[in-house]
């Protein structure tokens, strides 16, 4: 099932895609407020019991973040082995993941721009793999990490980057500038045909493929991932942890290669779908 959430008449609801076009209203077949309601109780198998046919067409509704009210946003940087090469400055392979916050504020739903900000020309893209955690736990063995995942979703966590480099410890100001990001269009809760250890993810700007590598080449994959964040904290359904982005990022062309009003991302994930959003000047 491809679990959703959409607005319509200005209130967000739950939904669920119904073939290529349809929407299937699950707030009003659930009695449901919201998609984190469905993961919070665990209800996802009565969601797609309750998709029998569409309500609305796509084209009727707009499309919202698949958890709007997420409770939190976990990233973990620099993730895949060969950006670690990337930085060429001759550090060893990671420990441990590197990880930091985002808020929801910070990014819009499939099909709206991102924001180029007044302060910075540099908004650069990262296409990601995004774990939506729909099982409690504390300190997650590895082996059962993949129980507490609802789902996958789809990231595109655009970076400010000379706003990044601001603060000596932390990237969280360059990576929260509201709207410069993206997420969507859905969460699909059907991981029987992918391997979440050999997953192809690919970024294209505008049409040009800039990213394109799989799970494979990942520091980390999900499962030691939801270990090492369940250790410090409890994790609880409508956590999103974005696990990383391949190499090709706008930052390591020479020179630069920055969004621009009017670009077009797509972010495509194996078995998940295609994440697009174009990009706007801030006004």
């Amino acid at each position: 099932m491809r679990l959703l959430s959409f607005s319509m008449n200005g209130a967000v609801r739950a939904g669920a895609l119904v073939g290529t076009d349809g929407v299937a209203d699950l707030s009003a077949r659930m009695g449901v407020s919201g998609v984190r309601q469905i993961l919070a109780e665990d209800r996802i198998a009565k969601a797609e019991a309750a998709v029998t046919a569409a309500d609305y067409r796509l084209s009727e509704v707009t499309l919202e973040q698949p958890v709007p009210d997420a409770t939190r946003i976990f990233c973990v940087g620099v993730n895949y082995m060969n950006r670690n090469e990337e930085y060429k400055d001759g550090s060893d392979a990671p420990k441990y993941p590197s990880l930091f916050m985002r808020t929801p504020a910070s990014f819009v739903a499939h099909g709206q721009k991102l924001t180029v900000p007044r302060e910075s020309e540099q908004l650069d893209y990262e296409g990601e793999i995004v774990l939506i955690i729909g099982k409690p736990g504390r300190r997650i063995a590895p082996a059962d990490a993949m129980d507490h995942v609802a789902g996958l979703t789809i990231m595109n966590e655009g970076s400010v980057r000379d706003w990044i480099r601001h603060g000596k410890f932390n990237v969280t100001q360059g990576k929260n500038f509201d709207g410069t990001g993206g997420i969507g269009p859905w969460i699909e809760t059907d991981l029987s045909g992918v391997d979440p250890e050999n997953m192809l993810l690919e970024t294209r700007v505008n049409g040009e493929v800039r990213q394109k590598d799989t799970t494979a080449s990942m520091a980390f994959p999900f499962s030691r991932i939801i270990e090492y964040v369940s250790t410090f904290t409890r994790l609880v359904p409508g956590d999103l942890i974005a696990t990383g982005t391949p190499t090709g990022a706008g930052a390591r062309f020479d020179p630069p290669r920055w969004l621009k009003p009017g670009d077009v991302i797509e972010v495509t994930v194996e078995g998940v779908g295609t994440l697009v959003n174009g990009v706007k000047e801030d006004i």
